[in-house]
């Protein structure tokens, strides 16, 4: 019988969406009431957030790039909206663009600065972590809550789905987002541009693609990310405070590593990015299933997972120049 042909760069992603179904089925046969559509639904309500700024990173990643300062412009995000919207009442439908244009610009800069300048990512979004950050502690190191109506129904809202199910307006807003990054990785010339540049930027500069643009324009979707992140979080959290997302940027690194995305660039799965963090939030169930265990757990799952999947990244890629040495 003669074998399909499986291409190498699926090989991650197929082994992602097994292990995430291989946890819910753990989980299902382990604890009652663990095999049910709202306990799925419910890992999309908890980490929408996570997954609109982990798609966002996994373009970055695509073109070999990195991106640190996501977690702190999610908080500048969170605290200044809860500033505007409480101390200076403004209206949310002012708001919320204006956070949209903030993180673009945001994106845009670095990128400008990592393009133009020839600065290395990680240094340019360190800066960033750093200026978000502490421009969240100049507006306040107290926290504040939000109150506007708009941000509590969007919290507190639920949309009726299959079999009495329910989803809320983030997993909306996330499965839209899905959708754009899909349809821009896939069927765009940007698309085709961003994972020209991860294989050889310097080929795909000989190619007359544009490099330069794309580079920037890559920085300034994944602050747009980042930025709509943090107005759903505001939506999860209904508060502004200079310590919220610490680390969320290491989350969203894990989930597309996880989702078949390597550090190198040219390779990346937006599908698989989403079973990266969805696969954390079924650890996460699992784990409040058993009710005795830390959530620190998660983290230390999580590590074992990255560990293990950055080595099968390796066997892949040695094991397709021995072919090609071969060839």
């Amino acid at each position: 019988m003669k074998k399909l042909p499986l291409n190498y760069k699926y090989i991650n992603l197929i082994i992602t969406i097994a292990l995430f179904c291989g946890l819910f089925g753990v989980g299902s046969g382990l604890y009652t009431g663990f095999f049910s559509l709202q306990v799925l639904l419910n890992m999309l309500i908890d980490n929408a957030f996570l997954i609109i700024t982990s798609i966002g990173m996994t373009f970055v990643l695509i073109i070999g790039g990195i991106d640190i300062s996501i977690g702190s412009v999610i908080s500048l995000v969170c605290m200044l909206s809860a500033y505007l919207l409480e101390m200076k009442h403004l209206s949310p439908f002012v708001v919320i663009p204006a956070m949209l244009l903030l993180g673009s610009f945001f994106g845009l800069a670095q990128g400008s600065l990592i393009h133009f300048f020839k600065m290395q990512p990680f240094i340019v979004t360190l800066a960033g972590l750093f200026l978000a950050r502490g421009l969240c502690y100049l507006i306040s190191i107290d926290t504040i809550m939000i109150t506007d109506p708009l941000y509590q129904i969007a919290a507190t809202y639920r949309i009726p789905f299959l079999f009495g199910t329910a989803i809320s307006v983030s997993v909306i807003i996330a499965l839209i987002v899905l959708l754009a990054a899909l349809y821009l990785a896939n069927f765009t010339k940007f698309g085709r541009t961003a994972y020209a540049i991860g294989g050889s930027e310097q080929s795909a500069m000989l190619m007359g693609l544009p490099v330069a643009r794309t580079k920037i324009l890559v920085y300034t979707l994944n602050g747009f990310c980042s930025a709509l992140s943090g107005i759903v979080f505001s939506f999860y959290m209904l508060s502004g405070y200079g310590l919220h997302a610490v680390g969320l940027e290491m989350d969203a690194i894990a989930s597309a590593v996880i989702g078949g995305t390597p550090l190198t660039g040219g390779v990346g799965f937006i599908t698989g990015t989403v079973f990266g963090v969805l696969i954390q939030g079924v650890i996460q169930t699992l784990i409040m299933f058993q009710g005795t265990l830390s959530s620190w757990w998660t983290k230390i799952a999580v590590a074992f997972l990255l560990c293990l999947f950055i080595v099968l990244q390796r066997v892949i890629v040695a094991q397709k120049d021995s072919k090609k040495s071969i060839a």
